[in-house]
C-alpha cells in the first residue's frame, strides 16, 4: 500500500508540471515596477479573465493520455475490467486502477468455483466508495450487461452460442445463455418429438438466439435451427432421387390416429391406417412402434414432393391372390366381423379378404333394421357367399340362407281362418303390420281393427311393440303376402244391431249434440244415429233442443258404413196419417148406410182439422 501510495504522489507532481502549476510570480513583479509599458504589453490577460495560465495543447493532449491511463471515471456506469489482487474468505479484492481496490462478495462468483488471483473479471462500479471509503463493484451486474450485448450480436449476427440446460418448464426447458436464462420450447429441441424431456437436463449444447423480447427481458433459443439447416441440403438430396414404387427403409418418427410418420433421413412421409395393413386394425399402433425400423415403398407424392405417401401392406401379396382357388358362390365360410354399419356388417373370412352381409340378407323378415340387431364387432359368424367377384375383390354374404324359408310351409301353418298373436311392427296411414314370427308378416287394413269403432290412424287403436289376436283373412303365397284382421275374433255386433235397430224401430234417446245439419242421439257406446234438422220437428211446430228426451223412429240403418237415420216427426206425422186414414174410413162407411151427405163429410174433416190444428 505504502508503494501504491507513492506512485500516486509522483503522479500527482507529474501532472502538476504538465499543467503549469508550478511557476515563479517574482519576476513578474519587478518588471512590473521598472517598465510599465513592458509590462502592459506582455500582461497574460487570459490568466486575468479565466484564472489560469493558457496551457500548451501539446502538453495537454499529454495530460489528457497520462489520465486514460492510470485513472479509472469512477462516475461511469459502463463495465470496466478488473484483476483479482486477493481473495479473502469472503469477498474478491479487484484493481480497475481507480484511487482503491474494490471489493466483490465471493457469492458473484459461484458459477466460477476455480476464481484465482491475477484473473480478470468484468465488473461494475455499484458504489464509488462506502462509509470506509471503500470501492464497491458488482461482477454480477456487469455479467448480466455484457451478457445481454453477446445476447443481442449472437441474435443480430445468428452466432451459435453455448449454453447450459438448468431445468424443464411447461413447454421446453431453461437455458443459462451467458448468465441470462432463455427458453428453449420443446418444438426447437431437435428436428424429431423428444419424448423424455429430463435426458437434457444438466448438458451444455450448441443453441441460435431466434427472438428478443426486449421489453420483457425475453430470450428464446433453438438447437434445432442448427441442425435444419444441414437436414435441408439432405432433404434436397433425398427428394430429387424419389420416384414412385421405390422402396425405402425409413425409422418410425411419430404414431398418430389417421397414420404413421416415417423419417426417411431428413425427409418424412406419411403411411395412411388403410396402407399399413390388408386387414382392418383400429389403431397404427397395433402394427408398428415407435423408432422402429421398416421398408416402405413411396405410392405418389406432390409435385414439390414435400408431402409423400408411403404405403406399408404393399411390400406383401394381397390376401385376395392368396384366396383359396375352390371357394366359389353356395358354399359356407366363417369369419369375424370387423364393421358394423347401418347397412350391413363386414366379415373378414381370411386375413384381409373381407364379404358384407347386407341387413336384408341377415333376416328373413321383411322389416328391415339396424345390422347392429343381429351381430357385433368381434363376433364369428357363419355365413353362406352369395356373389364373388376375384377380379373386384367383393364378396356379399348372406347368414338368413342358414336357416329355412319361413314362407316354405306358410299354408300348413298360417291357413285361412286360423286364429295367432303377432306383434305389432309397424304402421301406415292404411293399416299396421303385425309379425307373426321371424320373416312372416301379415298387413290388417285398419276398417279390420274394430267392428265399432271408427278409426283415422292406426295409432289410435294400439301401439308399435303391442302384441295382438289376429285372423288369417288371405293368403297370397307368390307374392309372399298375408292379410289379417282383427276385428274378426269377435262376432259382428252390427248383425244383432241391424234386427234391434232396423228400420221402422222406435226408441226413446236424448238429444246428444246439435250439429250443423240435425242432431245426434246415442243409442250405445256403439250406436250413435243422426236426425235431419227437419226431423227435429215436434208435433208443436218447434225444435228439439240438446238434453231433450224423445221417441225417435229409425228411418236408415246400413250396417257396411254404421250409418243409422233416425226421426222424431215421423212419429207425429204418421199419427196424423191414422187419424186421417181413420176419419176416412169412417165417412166411407157412414156413405154406404146412412147415405151421409157430401156437407156431413166436409164438416168431419173440418173437425178433424182443427183438432189437428190444436183449437179444440
Amino acid at each position: 500500500m505504502a508503494e501504491e501510495n507513492t506512485n500516486k504522489e509522483t503522479q500527482d507532481l507529474e501532472v502538476q508540471e504538465v499543467a503549469g502549476i508550478a511557476n515563479d510570480s517574482q519576476p513578474e513583479a519587478e518588471t512590473q515596477h521598472t517598465n510599465p509599458e513592458k509590462f502592459l504589453e506582455e500582461f497574460n490577460w487570459h490568466n486575468y479573465e479565466e484564472g489560469i495560465d493558457p496551457i500548451d495543447d501539446k502538453k495537454l493532449e499529454e495530460f489528457e493520455k497520462l489520465v486514460e491511463e492510470n485513472f479509472v471515471d469512477t462516475l461511469d456506469d459502463e463495465v470496466v475490467t478488473g484483476k483479482v489482487i486477493n481473495i479473502t474468505d469472503r469477498d474478491a479484492i479487484i484493481d480497475i486502477n481507480a484511487k482503491s481496490e474494490g471489493v466483490i462478495s465471493l457469492n458473484e462468483f459461484r458459477y466460477n468455483p476455480d476464481l484465482k488471483e491475477g484473473d480478470d473479471v468484468e465488473v461494475l462500479i455499484d458504489v464509488r466508495e462506502d462509509a470506509t471509503g471503500q470501492l464497491i463493484l458488482s461482477h454480477r451486474k456487469a455479467r448480466v450487461i455484457k451478457a445481454w450485448e453477446r445476447v443481442n450480436k449472437a441474435h443480430d449476427e445468428s452466432l451459435v452460442v453455448n449454453g447450459f440446460i438448468k431445468c424443464r418448464t411447461k413447454g421446453g426447458m431453461i437455458v443459462d445463455v451467458f448468465g441470462i436464462e432463455a427458453f428453449l420450447p420443446g418444438s426447437q429441441i431437435d428436428v424429431k418429438p423428444i419424448r423424455d424431456y429430463d435426458a437434457y437436463v444438466g448438458k451444455n449444447m450448441e443453441f441460435k438466439v431466434v427472438k428478443i423480447n426486449h421489453e420483457f427481458k425475453n430470450v428464446v433459443v433453438s438447437h434445432k435451427a442448427l441442425i435444419e439447416a444441414d437436414i435441408e441440403e439432405q432433404k434436397k438430396e433425398i427428394i430429387g432421387q424419389l420416384e414412385k414404387g421405390q422402396v425405402l427403409e425409413g425409422t418410425v418418427k411419430n404414431i398418430t390416429s389417421y397414420g404413421v410418420f416415417v423419417d426417411l433421413g431428413g425427409v418424412d412421409g406419411l403411411v395412411h391406417i388403410t396402407d399399413l395393413s390388408w386387414s382392418r386394425i383400429n389403431h397404427p399402433n397395433e402394427i408398428v412402434e415407435l423408432d422402429q425400423k421398416l421398408n416402405v415403398v413411396i405410392l405418389d407424392f406432390d409435385e414439390s414432393k414435400s408431402r409423400i405417401q408411403l404405403g406399408l401392406k404393399q411390400l406383401s401379396q394381397h390376401p385376395w391372390d392368396a384366396l383359396d382357388e375352390n371357394l366359389k358362390v353356395g358354399d359356407n365360410v366363417k369369419g369375424k366381423v370387423v364393421v358394423i354399419a347401418d347397412y350391413g356388417a363386414f366379415i373378414e373370412v381370411a386375413e384381409g379378404v373381407e364379404g358384407l352381409i347386407h341387413v336384408s340378407e341377415m333376416s328373413w323378415s321383411t322389416h328391415l333394421r339396424s345390422a347392429q340387431d343381429f351381430v357385433n364387432v368381434g363376433d364369428e359368424v357363419e355365413a353362406q357367399i352369395l356373389t364373388l367377384d376375384r377380379e373386384d375383390r367383393k364378396m356379399s354374404l348372406g347368414i338368413k340362407q342358414l336357416s329355412q324359408d319361413p314362407w316354405t310351409d306358410i299354408t300348413s301353418k298360417y291357413p285361412v281362418g286360423s286364429r295367432h298373436k303377432g306383434i305389432v311392427r309397424n304402421f301406415t296411414n292404411f293399416g299396421v303390420f303385425v309379425e307373426l314370427e321371424e320373416g312372416i308378416d301379415g298387413l290388417i287394413y285398419i276398417s279390420d281393427l274394430s267392428w265399432t269403432k271408427k278409426i283415422k290412424h292406426p295409432s289410435e287403436f294400439t301401439n308399435v311393440g303391442d302384441e295382438l289376436e289376429v285372423v288369417v283373412l288371405e293368403l297370397d303365397v307368390e307374392g309372399r303376402k298375408l292379410s289379417l284382421g282383427h276385428k274378426q275374433i269377435e262376432d259382428n255386433p252390427w248383425d244383432k244391431y241391424e234386427k234391434d235397430y232396423g228400420v221402422g224401430t222406435k226408441h226413446t234417446a236424448e238429444i246428444t249434440e246439435i250439429v250443423d245439419k240435425g242432431a245426434t242421439i246415442d243409442f250405445n257406446e256403439d250406436i250413435t244415429a243422426f236426425i235431419p234438422q227437419r226431423h227435429l220437428e215436434k208435433e208443436d211446430g218447434s225444435k228439439l233442443k240438446k238434453g231433450e228426451e224423445a221417441e225417435f223412429q229409425i228411418i236408415e240403418f246400413n250396417k257396411e258404413f254404421k250409418r243409422v237415420v233416425a226421426s222424431h216427426m215421423v212419429i207425429h206425422k204418421e199419427e196424423e196419417q191414422k187419424i186421417v186414414k181413420q176419419a176416412a174410413k169412417k165417412s166411407a162407411s157412414q156413405n154406404k148406410d146412412n147415405a151421409t151427405t157430401i156437407g156431413d163429410v166436409n164438416a168431419d174433416l173440418q173437425a178433424l182439422k182443427d183438432k189437428m190444428e190444436g183449437k179444440e
